[in-house]
């Protein structure tokens, strides 16, 4: 068996879920007549606290959504710079939105510091720079381990767009993730939110899809946006069914990913040819870097570990300039940590020396 640990889009639907789609009711979604989306879209808003959802088809698709229906062509949104929608969503907000996405540097954690948030707010009263519509937070965030911020965070970045007339997005690919670890109501931490978007083919193990919520109105004016985006899926509920599955039986579970991710971090860190603080890891994603000595590994030289690790049965993701990660799942037991964790000791043993390194901090 391969250990896949590259992301938790690898995640295959449950049995309950392979039955749902099986039997789920269907109409044409784009008339608003397929009755298990509309139930899935009812769930998502009533699970968020919002008052309508809209079922999308990936992450990005949601994302770019949001912000083609936030931003006026022309206006700025504030993305980290460390961002899926930075990084990771072919600049379609620009591409088809004709919107500027200004930087803020990310904290360690994901957040913003909100000195550097507040300066660079901008208004119709300078003509050389666009004016800020939006501002993006992501939650949990992928390119900073995983970390979860918390509903403290959350509210005091949300008041202070709103105070300074910003509309909020949160991109919430992994958002139950974060309630779990955070052990705060889903609702609760998004509530200040304007929009949010959560995946369901991730951790939440659905095959396809993810849902965009709001308000009423923002989400009346998102499904014209959608069509636009080619996003009518017509008799979409043999996804959504899924979907409603992984609402309803996968979110507790996400808590034995974080402890799996826990284990892993805590065999990694023990290793003298990784540098990790286990301590940061919050949910279920590991990032950590390889040493050769005192030396950080050049990217070549990861890619040649991942390809021999490859051949021990596990596989890893690389996030560039050095930085590996790895991701528990559905489907990943605590033996697959234990296996992946003796895999990847004899491919480090292998190919570089035993010198102790420092921990990340």
């Amino acid at each position: 068996m391969v250990i896949d640990l590259r992301s938790d889009t690898v995640t295959q639907p449950t049995p309950a879920m392979r039955e749902a789609m099986y039997h789920a009711e269907v109409g044409d979604d784009v008339y608003g007549e397929d009755p298990t989306v509309n139930r899935l879209q009812e769930l998502a808003a009533q699970r968020l606290g919002k008052e309508a959802a809209l079922f999308v088809t990936s992450g990005t698709m949601g994302n770019t959504t949001a912000l083609l229906t936030h931003v006026p062509r022309g206006a700025a949104a504030i993305v980290g710079d460390q961002a899926h929608i930075y990084r990771y969503e072919g600049g379609g907000a620009a591409r088809l939105g004709g919107i500027q996405l200004w930087v803020v540097p990310n904290q360690p954690d994901g957040g913003f510091d909100q000195e550097q948030l507040a300066a660079a707010i901008t208004d119709e009263s300078d003509e050389h720079t666009p004016p800020t519509a939006l501002l993006c937070l992501e939650n949990t965030h992928n390119r900073c381990g995983g970390c979860a911020l918390s509903l403290e965070q959350m509210t005091a970045l949300c008041r202070l767009a709103h105070a300074r007339g910003l509309k909020v997005h949160v991109d919430g690919a992994r958002i139950f993730n974060a309630a779990v670890a955070l052990g705060v109501p889903v609702s609760q931490l998004v509530a200040e939110a304007d929009s949010v978007m959560f995946c369901l083919s991730k951790g939440l193990s659905a095959p396809v899809g993810s849902l965009l919520v709001g308000s009423r109105d923002f989400i009346e004016r998102a499904r014209w946006v959608r069509k636009v985006l080619g996003g009518g899926l017509r008799q979409a509920g043999v996804l959504a069914a899924a979907g409603i599955v992984a609402l309803e039986q996968m979110v507790e579970r996400l808590a034995e990913d974080h402890a799996h991710a826990r284990l892993l971090a805590q065999g990694l860190a023990d290793l003298p040819q990784v540098k990790l603080d286990a301590q940061r890891v919050q949910t279920n994603i590991v990032i950590f870097r390889l040493h050769d000595g005192e030396r950080a590994l050049p990217e070549e030289r990861c890619a040649e570990f991942l390809a021999r690790l490859k051949d021990e049965g596990v596989l890893l993701s690389s996030m560039g300039n050095g930085l590996l990660r790895a991701v528990t799942h559905y489907g990943i037991e605590r033996s697959h940590i234990e296996r992946a964790l003796l895999a990847i000791k004899r491919t480090l043993e292998a190919t570089l020396p035993r010198t102790r390194v420092g921990r990340l901090s």
